[in-house]
C-alpha cells in the first residue's frame, strides 16, 4: 500500500502501514472525529451503510454523469467511509485513495480498490496538485470545520482538474421553522412509536446523530459558500440543488421529487417545496483553472 501513495506524499511525510490501512496520525481528535470514528469503526453498522446509502440507480447516474470516465486517473475520496463511492461506480482509476477516521470502514473499502488513508481531513498528508479527480461524498456536514476541509480538498486537485461534492444537507431546506421545528425535535419518539427508521437500535442511533455534525435545523451548505470557498482558489464551480431522488438530470436543472415528510416540512416552514431552496442537497462540481 505504502508505495502507491509514496510519490504523492509531502516531503518529509510517512505513514504507519498496519494490516487495515496507512495511518497519517490525528493531531487533535475533536469529539466529531471521535464520533465518526466510532459509528464507521462499528463493522455492522458500517457494512449497513455500505449496502444501502448512496447505492441508488439516481445516485450512480448521477455520480458518473458528474465525474465521467476515471480509468486511468488519480482518484481521491475524502470520508469515503466503507468505500461506497467505487462500489456504485466501478470503474478502474490508476489509483483510488480512500482517506478516512475509521480504520473499519477503510478495511471494508480495500476490497472496492481503495488505498485506505487514516487521516484528518483537515490535515491530509498528500503533495499539493497530484489529483485527477477529488470526491467528497455526504462528507462535508460530517466535519466540524467545513471550509477547511472544502479547502484541504481543493488543494489536491491539479489543472484542469475536477473537484465534487455531494450528499450534504442545503442549510435552507433543513432549516425548519414553526411545526415543522416541533415535528423534528420530536422526531426520534415519533420514530420509536411508528418503529421506522434505518437504525435498529438505539445506540446507533445517536452515534450516527453525533456524527451527523452539520446535518440538522440551522446548520448545512450553501451555493455561496461553495463559490466563495473554491473560486478565490482557481476554480470554476457550479452547483446543483436536488433532491435524492433525481439523477444525471439534475444538471438540467431537474431537482427530483422531495419525499413526504419533506414535502411536508417545507410546507409547515412556510417555504415553497418546487423552490431551489427547498432542495434537499446541494451537488458541487468545481473545475481547477
Amino acid at each position: 500500500m505504502y508505495n502507491n501513495v509514496k510519490p504523492f506524499l509531502k516531503t518529509g511525510i510517512n505513514l504507519n502501514e498496519t494490516a487495515s490501512c496507512l495511518e497519517f496520525p490525528v493531531v487533535n481528535w475533536t469529539e466529531g472525529l471521535k464520533a465518526n470514528a466510532y459509528y464507521f469503526g462499528n463493522y455492522a453498522w458500517a457494512d449497513e451503510y455500505l449496502k444501502y446509502c448512496h447505492r441508488s440507480d439516481e445516485f450512480i447516474s448521477r455520480w458518473k454523469a458528474a465525474v465521467g470516465n476515471w480509468d486511468g486517473k488519480i482518484v481521491v475520496d475524502i470520508g469515503c467511509g466503507p468505500g461506497n463511492i467505487a462500489a456504485s461506480l466501478g470503474g478502474a482509476p490508476k489509483l483510488l485513495i480512500g482517506v478516512d477516521v475509521a480504520a473499519t470502514s477503510l478495511q471494508i473499502a480495500q476490497k472496492y480498490g481503495y488505498v485506505p488513508v487514516l487521516a484528518d481531513a483537515t490535515n491530509l498528508p498528500f503533495e499539493s496538485a497530484f489529483a485527477d479527480v477529488a470526491v467528497l461524498n455526504a462528507a462535508i456536514h460530517h466535519c466540524e470545520d467545513m471550509e477547511a476541509v472544502l479547502k484541504e480538498a481543493a488543494r489536491l486537485v491539479k489543472p484542469g482538474g475536477l473537484l465534487v461534492t455531494d450528499h450534504d444537507p442545503q442549510l435552507s431546506a433543513w432549516n425548519y421553522r414553526g411545526p415543522a421545528r416541533l415535528l423534528w425535535d420530536a422526531r426520534l419518539f415519533l420514530y420509536k412509536i411508528a418503529k421506522r427508521g434505518f437504525h435498529k437500535a438505539d445506540n446507533q442511533q445517536r452515534w450516527a446523530l453525533a456524527s451527523e455534525i452539520h446535518h440538522k435545523p440551522g446548520h448545512g451548505v450553501t451555493k455561496a459558500f461553495f463559490h466563495n470557498t473554491l473560486e478565490p482558489l482557481g476554480f470554476r464551480v457550479n452547483v446543483f440543488p436536488h433532491n435524492h431522488t433525481s439523477g444525471a438530470a439534475v444538471f438540467n436543472g431537474v431537482k427530483g421529487k422531495p419525499e413526504l415528510k419533506y414535502l411536508i416540512g417545507n410546507l409547515l416552514s412556510g417555504r415553497n417545496p418546487a423552490h431551489d431552496g427547498s432542495a434537499l442537497t446541494l451537488m458541487c462540481l468545481a473545475r481547477k483553472l
